[in-house]
């Protein structure tokens, strides 16, 4: 009996050829497109998998609270550690001190690599269960040691044994090869730590970080722990809490609270608004698999439309079946058994889709994904998969079509009623609300993230280059380094500064000056930088100069952004001085000798940060800022720049980075979104435009002698055209009319979440709503000309 089922299912199939092709392909694309999202959810909710011991390990956040608003962030001072262990270490299993990730120069004879990494203490390799390939696990045991990944060691030694050998780390340190560990898979927070040295060497490279070990103000570190099994993470931030504000008179004012932010939340939920949890990346994830399921509805709908459409075309089957005996429930599985072919064949095609665009997919998500041929679980989702996409696809026809009365059928007076059309109608209109409701989405995504890029950065960073300062060696020769790429003809100007023109590296509190608010709380972003600083970047000075070698005093001087001026309410600040008051005594006052426009260092969706650029006495340098030769071009700039840098550095590697590069990155998460937005966006257009061609189709099939006749009473072509295409201009009308307010709702939610926005205009709206009727029009007019053109003679025929 179910071999008889599939075989006349199957002769269905090839006897509706058209029917079952807009069926399959359109199954197939919206299956492929669920299987793709559900691949990249997957990846997304996996993330940080890899690690054994996931579910105890946590990062130490705080939140500190500055003039009324919280802020929420990883970075911990040094002395945490010590209380931690003195206070609290019966509920930890590993409390673990690192650096930021940091890239460095790691060379071995005549090759040299540029890797990033952490520096941790020894318990780091414990805690993350580190898969040690050679060597001893407890590789950070050595002061002078360093730990690298595989993939580190084979591009530093090839083949070679690699334990035992010296690696000099930026041109100063001697690191003995300890121990190889596999790489750590790409969704994971480590994935970039190709290295990792000895904390106690880390914490004597600098004198700063050995001076940090009393300071509870100067949150420079990050620390990871592993709790014990016997507690829980909220019993131990019950316990933790305080522990910064209780042991630090300096930092109570800041009411600081610490607590641990799991590891599972690392990646997803790491997003926190006025010190509470308010989302992350979770809301990409929730979003995609939303849209994926509309895919599969859209698909569904289709198989729904044109088996429901076709019905009298099975009156006359389904009558003589009932006829001769058989059950309701036979027809409804006979119906069923042909919804589970299509699904079947469309689930086959489908993962040839999957197959086929999975790099391309890949490349647009900026992931690894790879197809899960030997896990069990996807096959078994899978099966329950085409299952229940068979019944949702199959159910409502199945149970339509099996409830013919066989004697009205078999009399010849069966019709499928005046308001059968209605279901149709709505799922149609249902299809085109998600289809012009992506197209909304997109759009304002997109207008979002050009409207960010629109926004004036403060300063010209087209043909500026930042070279980074790895090493001792550079201290003391960035004069002669500018002097030196100027006579080469590769730059115009140079500067030097404590951190990259792309981000903030630190934020500096404690200042006071004349007209402070009594108890006002400061938060201001801080880099030093050396002369030309104005010069080079193309800084827009409002009040006041730049830093002048012409002005010996300006050793002690300091440039405010008009943030920082309105931030901290000083009238005609040209001349007033600023005071540090952890070294007034030792140090004298800043003097302000400028105003200069604001600059987007941070994201390019937030308001500008109150900013002060310190005049560098120290030789604090961390990025060369060259400024290249707008005459020459850029392969030239940097073929003469190169030139001088390898003559002054022979061991290092020439690294640079282009800063408009560096500040377009920061819109990569975004225009991910929007990439993966406007892909499923046209795959839901597709499926309903196929849907719409079917039911076209079928529509001029079954109006072929109404057309006839028209055509021989006169009717024009186009008097044609319109008849056939009005009813389905006027059902996405009604789409238009139900997707436009919902997508300004939720466009309008979604934006809210930048402080630098747009706004959902109505040109927006325009474009869709156009855009969606022109699709229509097209697909529709495809089938309608040909039916008005057709010959009447063969139409009107009597059989």
């Amino acid at each position: 009996m179910l071999k008889n089922y599939f075989k006349i299912a199957f002769r269905n199939l090839i006897k509706n050829k058209v029917y079952s092709f807009i069926n399959i392909s359109g199954l197939a694309v919206g299956m492929a497109a669920t299987i793709m999202i559900g691949l990249w959810v997957t990846d997304e909710l996996n993330f940080n998998n890899h690690f054994e011991n996931k579910e105890t390990i946590a990062q130490i956040f705080q939140s500190q609270t500055i003039n009324n608003t919280i802020g929420t962030g990883p970075a911990i001072p040094r002395p945490l550690e010590f209380a931690l262990r003195q206070d609290h270490k019966d509920n930890f299993k590993h409390i673990v001190m690192s650096s930021w990730e940091q890239p460095r120069y790691l060379k071995f004879g005549e090759t040299n690599i540029y890797r990033t990494g952490n520096a941790m203490q020894e318990g780091a390799t414990d805690m993350l269960d580190l898969d040690i390939i050679a060597g001893v696990k407890d590789g950070l045991k050595e002061k002078h040691s360093i730990m690298l990944s595989e993939s580190a060691a084979h591009a530093l030694f090839g083949n070679d044994t690699a334990l035992g050998k010296i690696v000099k780390v930026n041109n100063e340190d001697d690191l003995v090869v300890t121990a190889i560990y596999k790489d750590i898979p790409a969704n994971n927070s480590f994935s970039d730590m190709k290295y990792i040295i000895p904390w106690k060497h880390y914490i004597t490279t600098q004198d700063w970080i050995e001076w940090s070990k009393e300071s509870w103000g100067n949150n420079s570190f990050q620390l990871f722990v592993q709790i014990n099994a016997n507690t829980t993470m909220d019993v131990v931030n019950s316990k933790i809490s305080d522990v910064k504000k209780n042991a630090s008179s300096e930092t109570a004012q800041f009411n600081p609270q610490l607590f641990l932010l799991p590891m599972k939340d690392w990646y997803l939920r790491s997003e926190f608004e006025n010190g509470v949890q308010s989302g992350g990346r979770i809301e990409n994830v929730w979003l995609f698999g939303i849209i994926g399921l509309f895919i599969l509805l859209l698909a569904c709908i289709n198989f729904v439309n044109l088996s429901t459409a076709r019905s009298e075309k099975r009156a006359t089957e389904v009558g003589i079946r009932k006829s001769i005996g058989s059950q309701r429930s036979q027809l409804i599985f006979q119906f069923l058994s042909e919804s589970f072919l299509i699904v079947f064949l469309s689930f086959i095609v489908a993962l040839g889709l999957v197959l086929l665009f999975l790099n391309g997919f890949n490349n647009l998500a900026s992931k690894a994904i790879v197809f899960p041929w030997t896990s069990l679980q996807f096959w078994l989702i899978a099966l329950v998969f085409v299952i229940i996409t068979a019944f949702l696809a199959g159910s409502y026809p199945a149970l339509y079509l099996s409830s013919f009365n066989p004697v009205t059928v078999l009399k010849g007076t069966f019709k499928s009623g005046r308001y059968s059309s209605l279901p149709r109608k709505i799922l149609v209109v249902a299809q085109f609300t998600v289809s012009v409701a992506l197209i909304i989405g997109t759009l304002v995504v997109m207008n979002q993230i050009q409207f960010s890029k629109d926004r004036p950065v403060g300063y010209d960073k087209e043909g500026l280059i930042q070279i980074p300062v790895m090493s001792n060696e550079f201290i003391g020769k960035k004069d002669i380094m500018r002097n030196q790429f100027i006579a080469s003809g590769g730059a115009l100007e140079m500067t030097g500064t404590s951190g990259p023109m792309t981000n903030v590296w630190s934020n500096r509190s404690g200042y006071t000056w004349d007209g402070k608010p009594e108890g006002f709380q400061e938060d201001l972003a801080y880099t030093s930088v050396s002369y030309e600083f104005v010069e080079t970047l193309g800084l827009k000075v409002l009040e006041g100069r730049g830093f002048s070698r012409a002005f010996a005093s300006d050793s002690n001087a300091v440039l405010l952004n008009e943030t920082a001026v309105k931030y901290m309410n000083i009238k005609n600040p040209i001349g007033k001085y600023i005071r540090d008051s952890d070294t007034e005594d030792q140090n004298p006052p800043l003097k302000i000798v400028g105003v200069v426009e604001d600059m987007i260092i941070q994201s390019p969706y937030s308001p500008v940060k109150q900013a002060m650029y310190v005049f560098d006495s120290e030789d604090n340098t961390a990025f060369y800022n060259v400024r290249l030769n707008p005459e020459k071009s850029t392969s030239e700039n940097l073929a003469l720049i190169e030139t001088v840098f390898k003559k002054n550095f022979p061991n290092t590697p020439f690294d640079y980075q282009f800063v408009d590069e560096e500040y377009g990155a920061k819109f990569k998460s975004e225009e991910r979104v929007a990439s993966l937005a406007r892909v499923f966006t046209a795959l839901a257009i597709f499926i309903s435009c196929l849907g719409l061609f079917g039911l076209a189709s079928f529509v001029a099939e079954q109006r072929t002698k109404e057309i006839g006749v028209r055509k021989v009473l006169g009717a024009s072509i186009s008097q044609l055209w319109l008849l056939l295409s009005k009813d389905f201009i006027t059902l996405v009308i009604i789409a238009l009319l139900i997707a436009s307010p919902l997508a300004y709702y939720i466009m309008g939610q979604w934006l809210q979440k930048f402080s630098y926005r747009t706004t959902v205009s109505w040109d927006v709206f325009a474009i869709a709503c156009f855009g969606a009727l022109i699709i229509t029009l097209i697909t529709v007019s495809f089938q309608a000309v040909k039916a008005a053109t057709s010959n009447p003679v063969k139409s009107l025929r009597t059989e």
